[in-house]
């Protein structure tokens, strides 16, 4: 087992070619998880494959999408159009009636007679009264169609047409599936990239099981990212031909040699990597080109990392983290991802079989430890990382000092203790030599003397220097040291090597990781745990060789985590293809002074219904201003002068019971909030939830109002 994580943990990359044997006898897993929705398997699977996936907006679920205007068209009422249709039509039949019946005089035949032969009007002429007769009924035919076209045109046909029987005639003529299959140039289902590279065999194999019901779309989102290893040459392209013409759809797996999760709650698309939410709202404050579309998040959005608000029971667990673990495993198993998952045992955050790695902090059943230190072996680094777990949430742990110094005070005992004993201390040990106990400090200035080791000697007399005196940190991280040295994490945290320490140095390989924390009785030391982790994952994915590989830490309960040099952590992930997911039940479990910089280092934010209102204040406040146009309708009441006016308006009065107003309306450009406070708190029905996304690129999508109760519709 190497320092930088477990052996199971790591394996092999995903997109790397596997080895040499036969393809695992997977089961087939059932089309439907139970309460969930179906998977893209089997006979569906090409239906799936060959769905449309046009180019949407950000948050756009793209599979079957269909756009729709940025402007909402002017809509008529139905009872308006239909009647409007039905009276025009029947103006219409009133004037054929009229011209044909010659109650209208015959001014209008006055054409045909000027263009028409004379001897076609003559009755004795059989054969040219018959070319007389037929063009007579053809001209008949014309005045009667430039009546009804006038008409139309009157009665708004046309929108009838299209509102009411287009989508009938597309039902009823819509083809079966297989008559939409596409050309074989741009079916995805025969890889033409393969073929085009010159592996015609592995195109012809993996298209066999595609149509014989065996790939799934986790494997086909597999083997895409194994093709993609061998274009930027990472993989040759023989080894991967071997591997595919052995195994299938089963080739390059996933080093647990899983092909899928046991349960799907969400629908996902690998094609495009999206993970749909919900449902954006038919609501006027959501821009008309988004109303009615799903709403979807992928690693293209994640990667600027996402903070939801929610108080509890509003869904921030089950409506928003769950669906993206869910999809984010699925990426692992894909090759394409790395996850890590920190809450509390219980929280709801997928069965045990989702995940490669389980630590259960304070659990003695658990198989898997975590490494305190986080794999490094630079002293200053892992002091760095510690200080921040330990005292980052403290605005001023000391006077005049900051976290640096606290950084200084254990990078003093910790390079010392790893020059003598080729580790770093335990938890009871860092005690101690914090403390000041003088065996501990004495055993470990012999061991130095003895080695020469005079730098750090230097460094343990400026340490035992500071010990007592006024300002020292000492106290204050042995005190936060002692919330991790108790009786129910006695065995954990070990640096012996008698056990299996979990690294996040392991996040350049497709793993997934669920962290369980001691909440009940624990809650101080669950908080130092997560800000341990993120202060690690922060420091691990900035050092990663392969960051096509997507890096995302889950935060099920972010409180006590936020710190100013969290903050700057999350705004670095952008560039190292990494983000974070976090919860907090109100911004009031993060300090005043890191709100806004907190909301503005982060790309999608979601605010949940039961927002409170200074919560919502935060918000309304990143999400900005827009300018509009606003209608003052003004009712001006009309005053008559002469007794035959003064007369009609008592009728009118005594009729409807108001008096006769004129209405005047103003409209001007003024800028409101996109969604205000009051709003945020007020407005925002159960089950929903306002959310704006960023993606990596710098696309923006504005505050939406999104459905999260049905998110596979």
């Amino acid at each position: 087992m190497d320092s930088d994580g477990t052996r199971d943990a790591r394996g092999t990359h995903a997109d790397r070619v596997p080895r040499p044997a036969g393809p695992p006898q997977v089961p087939p897993r059932p089309t439907q998880a139970p309460g969930g929705p179906p998977r893209p398997d089997g006979s569906a699977f090409l239906t799936w494959l060959r769905t449309p996936r046009p180019e949407a907006a950000p948050g756009v679920w793209r599979f079957g999408h269909r756009p729709r205007p940025e402007v909402e068209p002017e809509q008529i009422p139905a009872r308006q159009l239909l009647s409007g249709a039905f009276i025009a039509f029947l103006v219409g039949y009133l004037i054929w009636s009229l011209v044909s019946n010659r109650y209208l005089g015959q001014y209008w035949l006055w054409p045909y007679y000027a263009v028409t032969p004379e001897e076609w009007k003559i009755p004795e002429n059989h054969g040219d009264a018959v070319k007389g007769d037929i063009a007579s009924r053809i001209y008949y035919g014309l005045v009667a169609f430039g009546i009804m076209m006038g008409a139309g045109r009157l009665g708004r046909w046309s929108e009838v047409w299209r509102r009411y029987i287009v989508p009938v005639l597309r039902r009823v003529a819509s083809p079966p599936a297989d008559a939409t299959a596409p050309t074989p140039e741009d079916d995805p289902a025969q890889w033409n990239a393969l073929r085009a590279a010159g592996a015609a065999d592995a195109a012809d194999r993996l298209g066999a099981d595609a149509r014989a019901g065996l790939m799934r779309d986790v494997d086909h989102a597999r083997i895409t990212r194994a093709w993609q290893g061998v274009r930027s040459g990472r993989h040759s392209l023989a080894t991967f031909t071997g591997a595919v013409l052995r195994e299938g759809a089963a080739a390059c797996l996933h080093p647990s040699g899983e092909r899928d999760l046991p349960g799907r709650l969400a629908r996902h698309d690998l094609v495009t990597g999206q993970v749909r939410l919900g449902t954006t709202a038919d609501d006027p404050r959501n821009p008309y080109a988004y109303r009615g579309t799903g709403m979807a998040l992928g690693p293209e959005l994640l990667g600027t990392s996402l903070l939801a608000v929610g108080p509890a029971g509003s869904g921030k667990t089950g409506g928003v983290v769950r669906p993206l673990v869910e999809s984010l495993c699925l990426h692992a198993l894909a090759g394409r991802a790395a996850v890590v998952v920190v809450g509390a045992a219980g929280a709801g955050l997928g069965p045990v079989d989702a995940y490669d790695v389980v630590v259960r902090v304070g659990n003695p059943e658990s198989v898997y430890d975590l490494d305190l230190y986080g794999g490094t072996t630079d002293p200053d680094e892992a002091a760095a990382v510690l200080a921040e777990a330990l005292v980052g949430d403290l605005a001023d742990p000391h006077p005049s000092g900051d976290s640096r110094r606290s950084t200084t005070v254990l990078a003093q005992l910790l390079g010392p203790y790893r020059a003598v004993h080729g580790r770093f201390p335990s938890v009871p040990e860092l005690r101690q030599l914090l403390d000041g106990a003088p065996a501990p400090l004495g055993a470990l200035r012999k061991a130095l003397t003895e080695g020469g080791q005079e730098s750090l000697l230097r460094e343990l007399d400026a340490r035992e220097r500071q010990l007592g005196q006024p300002g020292d940190v000492g106290g204050v991280l042995a005190d936060r040291v002692a919330l991790l040295d108790r009786p129910a994490f006695a065995g954990f945290f070990d640096t012996s090597g008698q056990t299996r320490p979990f690294s996040l140095r392991a996040l350049d390989h497709p793993v997934r990781v669920r962290i369980d924390l001691p909440q009940r009785g624990h809650a101080d030391a669950s908080r130092i745990l997560s800000r341990l982790v993120l202060a690690q994952f922060a420091a691990s994915v900035a050092v990663r060789e392969d960051r096509s590989l997507f890096a995302c830490l889950v935060l099920d309960d972010a409180t006590g985590v936020v710190t100013p040099e969290a903050v700057r952590g999350i705004q670095r992930l952008r560039s190292a293809n990494a983000g974070v997911i976090m919860t907090l039940r109100t911004l009031d479990d993060a300090p005043r002074p890191l709100r806004s910089p907190l909301l503005g280092s982060i790309g999608c934010r979601v605010a949940l219904s039961g927002l409170t209102p200074w919560d919502g204040q935060d918000f309304a406040e990143v999400w900005g201003k827009e300018w509009i146009e606003a209608r003052d309708v003004t009712d001006r009441q009309i005053i008559a002068e002469t007794p035959a006016g003064k007369a009609v308006h008592m009728l009118r009065r005594v009729i409807t019971g108001n008096a006769p107003t004129a209405r005047a309306v103003t409209v001007r450009q003024v800028e409101r909030e996109r969604w205000s406070a009051s709003e945020l708190a007020h407005a925002v029905p159960p089950g929903h939830a306002v959310l704006s996304l960023t993606s990596v690129r710098g696309e923006h999508a504005p505050p939406l109002l999104v459905d999260l109760r049905h998110p596979g519709a």
